[in-house]
């Protein structure tokens, strides 16, 4: 073969390359920097609809992650799946039914691995046709997410749901953010919906909740961070409806005390088109919050990240971007020091799963990608 047909077969090759790469919803230049990969759509015999999605890194390094799944978000019987990645591997289980009710319908499957080892997962359970009947429930695995107790109330209060995992704070306790939603309406959240975080002492196995965030719009499913002993910040969603607007940001509340009591929430410089954001603290204190960088559309899905402690997010990168939608981000640094992202795209049907580096947000050019 000749150097012109050596370049021209070498061309074409790339051609094929970059061909796969649009199939696969990453641009071809940065296929090998972000990952983006479907693990659960409309073929998983869950039922069509699988949101919001939620996961945590195991103590043994596998991944574990959990939805909800049935014919609609509003759909009965509804019930929470959970599927595990080996360490190691990039192939996920079978999605198996890990929490169900006979006449009740469930929904915001949330797990956390604690520091003693006890892998907690919490739920919603929907006693009406809105969640604004919702309570948490809880059930506890001893042996790493393969089996789970029986199902236990958290809150009683009507209207009390969860979305983000906790965190363990630095004096032993663990800190679960929750909201209370108001309103009793499928389209619309109202404005005295509010968040609030539960503390739990393992040691006394007792919970004490803190005061209610109050904001403009109202505000649901808070992500909390803690940056010092005392002082915790927290991301929210925006409450209201889902009609066009030029005023709907992500709400922030902070703690000065341990997270006892909380701010007022305020309107940040985030846009929210009503939809989750994740908030996470990388193990070197850095801050990583994902979001949809949109006042209306669940398109792109935005890392951002602060190096000063949450003052300024210089470093914006898109995960996913594009038509379509691409919510309820959950964030994970895994042992080996990567930036997992779990969520959900099509309508609410599709989980996806992307990984890459920290540096990838940060260096100047980072990194695009398209999710399909």
């Amino acid at each position: 073969m000749n150097i012109v047909s050596w370049f021209d077969s070498f061309r074409r090759r790339l051609a094929v390359v970059a061909l796969l790469g649009g199939f696969l919803g990453l641009e071809s230049a940065t296929a090998a920097d972000l990952h983006v990969q479907r693990l659960f759509g409309p073929e998983i015999p869950t039922g069509k609809y699988k949101h919001p999605a939620s996961f945590d890194e195991l103590k043994n390094g596998d991944l574990y992650l959990v939805y909800y799944g049935g014919g609609g978000e509003y759909a009965d019987h509804t019930a929470v799946y959970g599927s595990r990645c080996k360490k190691g591997s990039t192939r996920w289980s079978r999605p198996v039914k890990i929490a169900e009710h006979p006449v009740g319908s469930l929904g915001n499957g949330v797990v956390w691995q604690a520091p003693d080892g006890l892998v907690w997962l919490y739920y919603v359970m929907r006693h009406g046709e809105t969640w604004s009947t919702s309570r948490i429930m809880a059930k506890v695995s001893r042996d790493g997410a393969k089996t789970w107790s029986d199902a236990f109330p958290v809150t009683f209060e009507e209207g009390t749901m969860v979305r983000s995992r906790p965190i363990a704070l630095m004096n032993g306790n663990y800190l679960l953010p929750i909201y209370h939603e108001t309103g009793h309406n499928t389209e619309f959240s109202a404005p005295t919906t509010s968040s609030l975080f539960l503390h739990y002492d393992p040691r006394k196995r007792s919970w004490t909740e803190s005061n209610r965030v109050r904001s403009r719009l109202g505000n649901l499913q808070p992500a909390v961070v803690q940056l010092t002993d005392q002082h915790l910040v927290a991301y929210c969603r925006r409450g209201g409806d889902y009609e066009p607007r030029k005023d709907g940001y992500i709400v922030r509340t902070e703690s000065v005390d341990g997270g006892k009591t909380w701010s007022d929430g305020q309107d940040t410089e985030f846009p929210n088109p009503n939809a989750a954001v994740d908030f996470y603290k990388l193990r070197n204190g850095h801050l990583i919050l994902v979001y949809n960088d949109s006042m209306n559309d669940r398109t792109p899905l935005t890392a951002a990240i602060s190096t000063d402690g949450g003052r300024t997010f210089p470093h914006r990168k898109n995960i996913a971007s594009g038509p379509g939608d691409f919510g309820y981000p959950t964030v994970v640094q895994t042992q080996d020091g990567r930036i997992h992202v779990l969520f959900t795209s099509d309508e609410r049907t599709v989980v996806r799963h992307a990984w890459f580096e920290e540096s990838l947000v940060t260096s100047p050019g980072g990194f695009g990608s398209s999710a399909r």
